[in-house]
């Protein structure tokens, strides 16, 4: 008998991990070793979802779900037909950690806190006899008579007959470097899911009024989304605006984070609506301050602020409303204008494009079509997904993939 094939996992996510376990489950005679560079296992783990970790999403269909990934979308519609979300619910439960479904479709486990989801995959990991190492990275990796020689952060070389890269997104171009050096192309890194800087200073003195549905448009683009909105000590953030970093997030890097941003606070009504809700008032209310008769569902305090901003006085009644004043506030509810001047992003849990490109991999195995036994999973791959659950399933799937192809 020869020696057991030998993989070396470079990088301790989620996606490394998955990968992993997967390959020794499916072939435990596989000696499977997981290296991370940092000194904890799973750190992207531990602080998703405000410490929760929002595992996946509750969108079952397949087509559907992959309609959430702004790169990535065409190639991942294979891989999700073959380990879905369903899947990832599947997996957890077996082992002992059931998932709950929020309202807005984030799904996370029932106790609440990431740590279930990390000690699971540590104990699924040392059940599967996988070589653990943190504060030890894989620094170069070279192709030699088909094995691979790995340099480690500490100094060290190794051999390995396949090498499976998913080191997390290439937030440097620095971070792809072990790719490049084996022939692959590395699309350049860019921020995704990032809030927006304005400067309006009555914007900013709505720092905590949350609006349940906005629609917001970038002037001159395609970009339009629509969804909750949250006002800022700094600007906007919400999953609105969240969704338009992702889609624009290479468009918006190359305006240097400086636009114009529109928004509706009150899509679900049309202008004739509108204006409609104010002739109510008029007619009902004339003696009653305009400032103090919110229209809809907006708050008290948005409600004054619009008010203002479309340059009706605050001690007008709706009586003293004139037709331009109807005007002006009608484009202030339905399309305010504000100037977007840069952005905001959380350092340790925010998402980039870029990385590997989708072309030089095989999705049917993970495995690179320019370097045989090297594989790729996770966010070092030119793969982003919307806010809710959709990064991580990225990484459970193709982390799957990528390990039962190396089993086999």
């Amino acid at each position: 008998m020869g020696e057991p094939m030998s993989v070396v996992i470079a990088g301790g996510g989620a996606a490394g991990f998955f990968g992993a376990i997967t390959c020794a489950e499916a072939n435990p005679s596989v000696r499977v070793m997981l290296y991370e560079k940092s000194p904890h296992f799973l750190a992207k783990v531990r602080i998703s979802g405000g410490g929760r970790c929002n595992v996946t999403h509750a969108c079952f269909d397949t087509s559907d779900f992959t309609m959430r990934y702004p790169r990535g979308e065409s190639a991942l519609i294979s891989p999700f037909h073959r380990f879905s979300a369903a899947d990832t619910v599947k997996w957890f439960e077996i082992r002992g950690v059931p998932l709950k479904v929020e309202s807005d479709g984030r799904m996370f486990p029932i106790t609440d806190s990431s740590q279930t989801i990390i000690d699971c995959l540590l104990r699924e990991a040392r059940r599967n006899n996988i070589e653990l190492r943190a504060n030890c990275g894989v620094e170069r990796v070279t192709r030699n008579k088909g094995a691979f020689e790995i340099g480690l952060t500490t100094g060290e070389s190794i051999t390995a007959d396949r090498v499976l890269l998913a080191t997390g997104g290439c937030r440097t171009a620095k971070l792809g470097a072990v790719a490049e050096s084996l022939g692959h192309t590395v699309e350049p890194p860019v921020p995704s899911l990032f809030t927006f800087h304005i400067e309006t200073p009555w914007l900013r003195e709505l720092a905590g009024v949350s609006v349940p549905d906005a629609a917001a448009s970038i002037p001159g683009t395609k970009l339009r989304e629509r969804g909750p909105l949250l006002a800022t000590h700094w600007g906007l953030s919400g999953p609105v605006i969240l969704k338009l970093s992702a889609w624009g997030a290479r468009e918006l890097h190359a305006r240097d984070y400086k636009f114009p941003l529109q928004v509706n606070w009150l899509p679900e009504l049309s202008n004739e609506q509108v204006r409609e809700e104010l002739k109510v008032r008029i007619d009902k209310q004339p003696a009653k301050l305009v400032t103090n008769a919110p229209v809809a569902r907006l708050t008290a305090r948005l409600w004054s602020a619009l008010v203002l901003a479309a340059g009706i006085p605050e001690s007008t009644r709706w009586a003293e409303l004139s037709r331009a004043g109807q005007h002006q506030l009608i484009q202030q509810l339905t399309a305010t204008q504000f100037e977007v001047t840069g952005k905001s992003l959380n350092k340790d849990e925010f998402v980039t494009c870029g990385g590997v490109r989708l072309s030089e991999v095989d999705f049917k195995t993970m495995q690179s079509k320019l370097c045989p036994g090297l594989y790729f999973a996770g966010e070092l791959l030119d793969i982003d997904g919307l806010t809710g659950g959709f990064n991580f399933q990225a990484a459970w799937t193709t982390g799957w993939i990528a390990g039962n192809a190396i089993a086999s």
